[in-house]
């Protein structure tokens, strides 16, 4: 799994920068780009991979951002080229290379604050990548993650973040999602879920329905009188 910026989605840009207001009763978060970033390991193994079977890394890598390694390898029709072996491989590849992966800021003190059983990590990597990565972040493992192991279709359809609401016992609609990705927003939109867009490893900006976030430095998580989680932005931020 890798995370770049240049996708393209059907997202309607409105960029609004007041957070969602209302409350939720859970929290779900992507992993690459949105509480850790692997960009810089991502990029050299999917490179390398792109120069193995012909294909310019330039032009190619940025399109596997935000998806399923399987799906990706698959999507290209190579002759000869087995999806799920090729996928296994680039896995096993990503595990290895965790040296430069570091957690987006403020974001272990802020899922520090929640309640564990109010928050999950929905992630288009393989389970055994989300742990390596989240380790090597210096973060803790969730109380939930939900993996591309753990879905048939991955992102942008819904699945991925419907499966985190089930096992959460929450509905959809009281989830609010933290992505960097118009692919991973357009999964939580389909969802029928609200949405924050993580811009910190950004390198461009990406119009969409959410209100941005640079990291999680000045955001709070609430717990509401009814028991339910609010996110705000710290007192004179």
């Amino acid at each position: 799994m890798i995370r770049f910026h240049n996708e393209n989605a059907s997202v309607t840009p409105t960029n609004p920068s007041v957070l969602p207001s209302r409350e939720y009763a859970a929290f779900l978060f992507d992993m690459d780009g949105t509480i850790l970033t692997s960009i810089k390991s991502a990029e050299r193994v999917w490179s390398a991979w792109a120069l193995r079977h012909g294909l310019d890394p330039v032009t190619f890598v940025p399109t596997v951002h935000g998806k399923r390694t399987e799906d990706t390898i698959r999507n290209l029709g190579l002759p000869g080229v087995d999806p799920v072996a090729e996928a296994l491989g680039i896995a096993l590849a990503e595990i290895e290379d965790v040296g430069d992966i570091e957690e987006i800021a403020g974001v272990g003190r802020f899922l520090a604050s929640l309640p564990t059983d109010r928050w999950a990590i929905v992630t288009s990597a393989s389970r055994p990548l989300a742990t390596a990565r989240i380790a090597a972040a210096g973060l803790p493992l969730p109380p939930l993650l939900v993996s591309a192991d753990d879905v048939k279709r991955g992102k942008p359809h819904p699945d991925p973040f419907l499966l985190g609401a089930q096992k959460l016992g929450v509905a959809p609609q009281d989830c609010l999602v933290f992505e960097d990705t118009t692919i991973g927003l357009a999964a939580a939109e389909s969802a029928g879920m609200d949405s924050i867009v993580v811009t910190a490893t950004h390198t461009h900006p990406v119009e969409t329905r959410s209100a941005p976030v640079a990291d999680y430095m000045d955001l709070v998580a609430v717990r509401t009188e009814s028991g339910l989680l609010k996110v705000q932005r710290k007192i004179g931020h």
